[in-house]
């Protein structure tokens, strides 16, 4: 039994998805996937929701989920706001484009997995 658990620690969930209130209010979700590699998405805030603190929470749980892994998303490219926001949190534009669904111009993004530290 302690063998799975191990295991169940070292590999997250599949799926990972959280949702932000404002007492009865949904205001917010984050959601994602781990595949062979981790996709963000999607992410959204009510504008009223946006500017204080929430996406940045949101984002901090999703890294602490993904663990040490590289993390891609796709941003509709005329949101310069939600750009910028992946961009204070690590991500990079890596140049690619393509059509979300055959209609909506979608920028990729990654985000590396941060370098380990060699303690030895």
């Amino acid at each position: 039994m302690g063998d799975f658990i191990e295991v169940a620690n070292q590999h997250p969930a599949p799926h990972f998805c959280r949702v932000v209130r404002s007492e009865t209010e949904i205001v917010g979700y984050l959601c994602g996937h781990w595949d062979e590699s981790v996709t963000l998405g999607p992410m959204y805030l009510l504008s009223h929701a946006q500017g204080h603190g929430l996406g940045g929470r949101l984002m901090a749980e999703f890294f602490i989920w993904a663990g040490p892994a590289r993390i891609r998303l796709g941003v509709a490219d005329y949101n310069k706001r939600a750009i910028r926001f992946y961009l204070r949190h690590g991500f990079e534009i890596t140049g690619e484009r393509h059509l979300w669904r055959g209609r909506m111009p979608t920028l990729l993004m990654t985000r590396e997995a941060p370098a380990t530290v060699d303690v030895s």
